[in-house]
């Protein structure tokens, strides 16, 4: 069998090595090649690993490059979705180095290569793609394992991740004395300084990776970028004073022969460069700090938007033991004004019916339900029990199920007879729960299956009819339903019929059935906008909605996942015919800080007004006449927001849209927080949130002009405050 395991040749090599002195270069012994039919001695568990090595790339997969021979371990075998372990018999470490060929998913401790001694991992790798458009090539990878010469030790390739890129390569495993491609080096040290700095070397992207161990801890880890100069990071290690610790860097060899970034390491009173702060809650280097993030875990849909008593509730599909998709939990948190969010105890948890996804909450002042028991109005959550997704619920269908507070939301009591709606079609879930005041009921919402959702009437939340079917041509999941006014006129309305990627319909509703009358129109054209849905009961009839920035990347948190910040929707009358507009919420003014103003300024080629302007957190509002020239637009710490005058297109972050200018100018609305941008153009007729990993080290601000001069009539730049409080701060002390 050509795919080999060498335990006993690696004794017998160690053997003969010590017996010629030690003076020849020691050749390198091959642990796994890979190329036999079946994994021999290896073990493995679950679906991902299949029964022996694939033959190089598998179906619905990218091409597979950089292995060696015909075979290599792929957990890619069904997709994404499937998962599993693999792990080598025992060996003894008899190199300073192990090198294997390493590809996949980026996706630390889920889709990873670890090196275990006396069953704890003392080295462990991840694969270098996370994002669409990534490649499938393997590369080489070099632990320095010298501190653990003799010792037994084993290898466990894992596969735990089920979304993107949740799978893992590995070829071609080595002991050697010599390392090859990205080199991971292990330093002892002990900390006597109040601060850890390191140069990361220019252009070495995400796989330059230093790590700080204390006790067998993580306590920091930072990812490099592609700043086209070497530039300095630190961490505060003033708590670790006096006490021992490993640093791990891995770093890929520079072919100019720069200074590698293990030789700059260096302790001292003061940081050098960025400091990077991974250890304060809320104060994260990747976290946003005026998005809505839950303190710790996975998040994704908002769910139950609903104002009562001079606060806005956000529950959110949240996986309260992971960071990743799972176990959904409705979280919550609630603000005065949907910028500062403090988030309290979770409102719903799974049970026989299901995990809990998505849906909506009401007031219900006429006590429909029959639930009030006191002087408080009580609030109703209409949710998805998602059956057949939790153990306690197998077999289970998807039903809608409620749940009633009498004490403004602080406690929750689900209904002892759910569900209320029972299974219709498909993974039928998401409803979303209005009063309709002419017809003295409440209607519901509901996603069906493919692109069918539907309408239903009840007089108190707990008895459903079918109203009317509704389709809506390429939307699916998380239905909103609302009425809106045209041009502010309260005698002219339309009703706003919207899916989970942000296409809606207009239509008419007369309290049983929806009459489309145009559409399906487009919301959003930035890369991250999802499940977006809107409060009930919100004051002065303002119509505020949330949504998800599915997708983002924030390496190294301890959360995953974020929302947008609030915007408001209107319908106003263009050319093309009545449309939504989408701008942010003007609760946004309560974090300006420095503000910088221009009126009637030129915006020359090659000009920068925005000259030794820098920081992460910005609102930027500018009308810009494009005058004669061919392009106008923002660097946003590196980033572009880029109007092409020829072709009339908006661009920000790889997203494009169409935008008409208005009288020879251009309207932008700009947020810009550590882990966003987002553009709200011509007063939101186009709407792009975007998701994005800024370079660290650079934070500039710039405006320019391109082939000819242009007009900036107004300008402002306010730096924003941080959205997150003190008291937000201290209310999630001890929770974990």
């Amino acid at each position: 069998m050509r795919h080999r395991w060498v335990l006993l040749a690696t004794v017998l090599v160690a053997g003969l090595d010590a017996a010629q002195g030690g003076g020849a270069e020691r050749p390198d012994i091959v642990l796994a090649d890979f190329e036999g039919t079946t994994y021999g001695d290896w073990k493995a568990t679950g679906t991902a690993f299949g029964s022996g090595p694939a033959r190089g790339t598998l179906p619905h997969q990218m091409h597979v490059s950089g292995f060696e021979g015909k075979g290599l371990v792929n957990s890619f075998l069904k997709g994404d979705r499937s998962t599993g372990t693999l792990t080598s018999p025992p060996f003894a470490i008899v190199r300073t180095r192990l090198n294997f060929l390493l590809g996949g998913g980026m996706h630390p401790g889920r889709t990873c290569i670890d090196l275990l001694v006396d069953g704890k991992t003392v080295r462990t790798a991840t694969g270098p793609n996370d994002r669409p458009g990534g490649s499938e090539r393997l590369d080489w990878y070099s632990w320095d394992v010298a501190a653990l010469a003799g010792k037994t030790a084993q290898i466990r390739i894992v596969d735990r991740h089920r979304g993107g890129w949740g799978h893992i390569n590995i070829d071609h495993i080595t002991q050697s004395d010599r390392p090859r491609g990205i080199t991971e080096t292990i330093r002892d040290i002990r900390i006597e300084h109040p601060y850890l700095a390191f140069q990361m070397p220019p252009r070495q992207g995400k796989r330059t990776h230093v790590t700080l161990i204390t006790d067998g801890a993580t306590i920091h880890t930072a990812r490099g970028g592609d700043n086209p100069k070497p530039y300095w990071m630190s961490w505060d290690v003033s708590e670790l004073k006096g006490t021992s610790a490993q640093l791990c860097i891995a770093e890929q060899p520079s072919p100019d022969g720069a200074r590698p970034l293990h030789h700059s390491v260096a302790q001292c009173d003061q940081p050098k460069g960025i400091l990077m702060v991974t250890d304060k809650l809320y104060e994260e280097t990747h976290r946003p700090q005026f998005h809505f993030t839950p303190a710790r875990n996975w998040t994704n849909d908002p769910n139950g938007l609903v104002f009562y008593k001079g606060e806005y509730h956000l529950f959110f599909q949240h996986n309260p033991h992971g960071i990743n998709w799972g176990n959904m939990t409705w979280g919550h948190a609630v603000s005065p004004d949907m910028v500062h969010w403090t988030q309290i105890d979770h409102a719903l948890h799974p049970d026989k019916l299901g995990t809990i996804f998505s849906g909506s909450a009401v007031v219900d002042p006429h006590n429909t339900a029959g639930f009030q028991t006191g002087d408080e109005t009580v609030l109703v959550c209409i949710y998805t029990s998602a059956g057949g997704t939790s153990p306690e619920s197998k077999g289970q269908p998807f039903t809608q199920s409620i749940a009633y507070s009498n004490d403004r939301g602080r406690s929750w009591t689900k209904y002892a007879r759910n569900p209320v709606l029972r299974h219709v079609a498909g993974r039928n879930r998401d409803p979303k729960v209005i009063w309709h005041e002419p017809t003295k009921k409440w209607v519901m919402a509901l996603y069906l299956d493919k692109n069918l959702f539907a309408l239903f009437g009840s007089p108190n939340l707990k008895e459903w009819t079918r109203l009317c079917n509704v389709p809506v041509e390429g939307a699916a999941e998380c239905p909103d339903f609302f009425e809106l006014p045209v041009d502010g006129n309260a005698k002219d309305s339309r009703w706003v019929f919207w899916g989970a990627n942000g296409l809606y319909l207009l239509g008419t509703f007369d309290g049983k059935t929806f009459k489309p009358q145009d559409g399906p129109h487009r919301s959003n054209w930035g890369g991250n906008c999802y499940a977006a849905q809107t409060w009930d009961n919100a004051p002065d009839a303002r119509r505020l909605q949330i949504a998800w920035m599915n997708g983002g990347k924030y390496p190294e948190m301890p959360f995953n996942q974020q929302m947008c910040f609030p915007r408001e929707l209107t319908l106003r009358t263009t050319p093309k015919g009545i449309r939504l507009f989408i701008n942010p919420i003007r609760e946004v003014e309560s974090l300006h800080g420095d503000r910088h103003s221009w009126a009637n300024t030129a915006l020359k080629p090659g000009a920068n007004l925005l000259d030794g302007i820098a920081g992460e957190l910005f609102h930027i509002r500018a009308d810009i006449a494009l005058g004669k020239a061919k392009a106008v637009g923002f660097t946003l710490r590196g980033e572009k927001v880029h109007y092409d005058v020829t072709t009339r297109k908006l661009t920000c972050l790889g997203k494009t849209a169409r935008l008409e200018p208005i009288d020879g100018a251009i309207h932008l609305d700009i947020l810009l927080d550590r882990t966003t941008i987002e553009v709200f153009a011509n007063h939101g007729i186009v709407s792009m949130p975007t998701c994005f990993l800024p370079d660290l080290a650079n934070t500039a601000l710039g405006i320019y002009a391109e082939g000819g001069a242009a007009t900036a009539t107004a300008l402002d730049v306010w730096k924003l405050k941080p959205a997150w409080s003190d008291h937000a701060k201290q209310a999630q002390q001890g929770k974990k």
